[in-house]
């Protein structure tokens, strides 16, 4: 698996983030989903990775800014054909990497509360990500869960 800084101009990488938002949507009431489409992770403050065996599109994760010492995990996502063949965790790695490199001290993320959000929340929690209050531009909500940890 190769992870690559990817510009989101490719058709692949669309219509992943497109079935991404179109699944969040079907999970979560509006004001609860707060996936950035490609604009947003377009955006200065954002570095979106995607992950490739070949030719194919494995998965996507990306790192947002929120202050020099605090960043956000954003949109990770793998891709169906690839679900339970450590995607997510090599996504995961780097994003934690990369967040290390850039000398975060802390490493954010918002994800669903119910039950089809479970295996993420059990990748985060693997990771040594703990369940906290909302954080920067979120409020509390039913529906999401937030978690941390230290870099």
């Amino acid at each position: 698996m190769k992870i690559k800084v990817d510009d989101l101009s490719g058709s692949k990488i669309a219509e992943l983030l497109r079935a991404h938002l179109q699944s969040l949507s079907a999970l979560s009431p509006p004001e609860s989903m707060h996936a950035l489409n490609i604009d947003g992770l377009r955006r200065a403050e954002v570095t979106f990775w995607s992950a490739w065996e070949g030719e194919q599109l494995m998965g996507c994760g990306a790192l947002k800014e929120l202050d020099p010492q605090h960043a956000e995990i954003k949109s990770m996502r793998t891709a169906a054909a690839h679900l339970r063949k450590g995607v997510a965790s090599a996504m995961l790695e780097h994003i934690i990497s990369e967040a290390k490199r850039r000398n975060y001290r802390r490493l954010s993320l918002e994800t669903g509360a119910g039950a089809p959000f479970e295996p993420a929340r059990r990748l985060y929690a693997k990771f040594g990500f703990k369940r906290c209050g909302a954080f920067v531009g979120y409020v509390e909500d039913l529906n999401s869960v937030f978690m941390t940890r230290e870099v």
